[in-house]
């Protein structure tokens, strides 16, 4: 037995303050001998049923019960049990830092030789898949002792918090950095809804290429599309120009353009290609673990392209789990992700039959699952009829909104050039009549102080574009 698992044995058996501190994060599995295993056993259960720490009389009388100890095991323990004692001049703060670095060396070499087990084909329930997820945890291990916030006494911590800049990801499209008060927050499950055909892979093709262009790390996780095609759509993008082009251009001219774009960008852009209805947030997290630990790749942000085709982790999507309740089950798991991984995860969903050829959608028309806007931050649909696309522009409505009041700017126009994948602001003209929309003006909107476009405009000038 080492003095450091010694020493932590006996504080947590007789220094309450010490125990309270850190027996929430000890485990039996960071001891090495069973003497250890056993004697930790019955401390841990004590603390857990009565909580306070025992008295060695009372440590002595749960060994006496422990059934499966021979007779050296027993005499191991007890005299184990009398060599704890604990000294007063001992530096608590250190000996609880101490005991935390002791726990991660231990989670490390516990990891390290399950990885070997599996490897050696001795593990009958996992694979070298796992491994990855193995170590993570063993590297996530950690002393967190916030357990709530106190209203009165952390007061100062809340309004730090008030005033403190949030870490969002802006967009290059004004309206769309309006209705989220200047981009998506981490932690965050945001939603396009749209009827095929309408944009929903390419709205998130030209964000990921903007996240790109603003130096974020992007991953693009793509159910439907080939790893090539969703490039390629970027590709057209960035390069602007037409995608039908793209396979013309001279090998040297097309490494040419690319390079103008890697001397300008110092983020990344990881394209990831699962089968339809193959893969969820385990295996997104799986992944995410494995860019890591290969790659040294954190996203900034994450598009999922796209929900509906994603399975679940906790159900089977067979005949005795409805459709509501699977999707919302993959949101709130994509959501979780989010919340874990400290990322906005964008993605898409299909409109209903009813919604597919309504020009004024709403959260009714969500495809095979009302749980999905339930589960979502923001979610806002796009809309394309004939008039939209014969000007080339398409009409954004939001549908939900977190991060800001949903009443304002509640539709707007962006235009859309469908050859080179890409979106843009239009004309403060352009916005023009859009009925029940409540614009903000664009020289108030950045001070915070809104007017609503029918001020601006004489109502006699107003169209009833709907």
């Amino acid at each position: 037995m080492s003095d450091l698992s010694r020493l932590i044995l006996s504080n947590l058996a007789y220094n309450d303050s010490f125990s309270r501190k850190v027996s929430p994060f000890l485990s039996d599995e960071y001891f090495e001998s069973k003497t250890d295993k056993v004697v930790y056993k019955i401390l841990s259960d004590f603390i857990k049923e009565y909580n306070v720490t025992p008295t060695k009389d009372a440590i002595l009388i749960c060994l006496d019960k422990v059934d499966e100890l021979n007779e050296d095991s027993f005499k191991s323990c007890k005299d184990l049990v009398d060599t704890l004692h604990v000294d007063d001049k001992t530096d608590q703060e250190w000996l609880v830092k101490e005991t935390e670095t002791y726990c991660k060396e231990r989670s490390i070499y516990n990891a390290i030789m399950e990885s070997i087990h599996i490897i050696d084909g001795k593990s009958k329930s996992k694979t070298e898949n796992a491994i990855p997820s193995i170590l993570s945890d063993a590297l996530a291990v950690s002393f967190d002792a916030h357990i709530g916030h106190d209203y009165i006494e952390d007061c100062e911590e809340r309004y730090d918090f008030y005033n403190e800049v949030e870490t969002k990801v802006g967009f290059d499209l004004d309206y769309m950095n309006r209705i989220t008060g200047g981009g998506t927050p981490q932690k965050t499950l945001n939603i396009v809804m749209a009827g095929t055909g309408v944009g929903k892979s390419l709205f998130l093709c030209h964000h990921a290429a903007a996240c790109l262009s603003q130096n974020q790390n992007v991953l693009y996780i793509t159910c439907e599309m080939a790893e090539e095609r969703i490039a390629e759509r970027i590709d057209a993008n960035l390069f602007d120009m037409p995608i039908d082009e793209i396979s013309d251009l001279p090998k040297e001219m097309y490494k040419s353009k690319l390079k103008k774009i890697s001397d300008h960008v110092k983020g990344k852009l990881i394209i990831k290609e699962y089968p339809t209805a193959s893969a969820g947030s385990t295996h997104f997290r799986n992944l995410l673990d494995e860019l890591w630990l290969k790659r040294k790749f954190k996203p900034d942000i994450i598009f999922i392209d796209y929900l509906n085709i994603c399975t679940s982790s906790r159900l089977k999507n067979n005949g005795a789990v409805n459709s509501y309740t699977f999707v919302k089950a993959i949101a709130e798991e994509l959501r979780g992700l989010a919340i874990e991984k400290n990322v906005p995860i964008f993605s898409a969903t299909q409109v209903n039959r009813s919604g597919f050829n309504n020009s004024d959608m709403g959260l009714e028309d969500t495809s095979e699952s009302f749980g999905l806007p339930q589960t979502a931050d923001l979610m806002f649909a796009l809309i394309s009829t004939e008039e939209l696309e014969e000007r080339e522009q398409i009409m954004v409505k939001q549908l939900k909104n977190r991060y800001n009041d949903p009443a304002k700017n509640r539709k707007f126009v962006l235009g859309i050039n469908r050859g080179k994948m890409k979106l843009y602001d239009v004309d403060l003209e352009e916005q023009h009549g859009i009925v029940n929309s409540n614009q903000t003006n664009q020289e108030t909107a950045a001070s915070g102080y809104d007017i609503s476009f029918n001020d601006k405009f004489k109502k006699s000038d107003l169209s009833a574009w709907k």
